[in-house]
């Protein structure tokens, strides 16, 4: 009788050791399939759609002045507005004024310091635009005053 005894208990941890490490077998299993596919019981992102703006006016013009961006309206615009704005806004390019070269000069800056593609055939076509509608203006932003009648200030 305790012989049968000790033999049910050899069994009942046999049983627990074989649950045990079978568990153990299926779960390491798991991890190894995770491992090689990581979408495993991961639950789905949200449906992902496509959202399309509807750009009405973006091309409109009025008074010379490209309404979205306030280029100059000129030959090139369009070559402009791709290259230059898809990276930043048309006022940094509008408040520049440059010549040719000074305009080569800040594309070449850009090229090596801020990973502004090669514009090939564009850049001729970029450079005469800017130069041309952006170039160096002999005047500064008002004249100078003249005749004024000044007065002291008294306290």
């Amino acid at each position: 009788m305790e012989n049968q005894g000790f033999k049910n208990k050899v069994k009942r941890i046999y049983y627990g050791l074989t649950l045990f490490f079978g568990l153990l077998l299926i779960l390491s299993g798991g991890l190894v399939y995770k491992m090689v596919d990581p979408s495993f019981l991961t639950f789905p992102n949200e449906v992902e759609t496509e959202t399309y703006v509807d750009v009405v006016g973006f091309d409109n013009i009025e008074n010379g002045i490209h309404l979205e961006t306030g280029f100059k309206d000129d030959e090139g615009l369009q070559t402009v507005i791709v290259n230059c704005t898809s990276c930043h806004s048309a006022k940094l390019v509008t408040q520049n004024r440059a010549n040719k070269e000074g305009w080569i000069s800040i594309i070449r800056w850009m090229q090596e310091t801020q990973n502004l593609w090669d514009l090939g055939t564009n850049e001729v076509v970029i450079v005469n635009y800017l130069a041309k509608n952006y170039g160096i203006e002999e005047k500064g932003r008002r004249d100078n005053l003249e005749n004024v009648e000044w007065y002291d200030l008294k306290n």
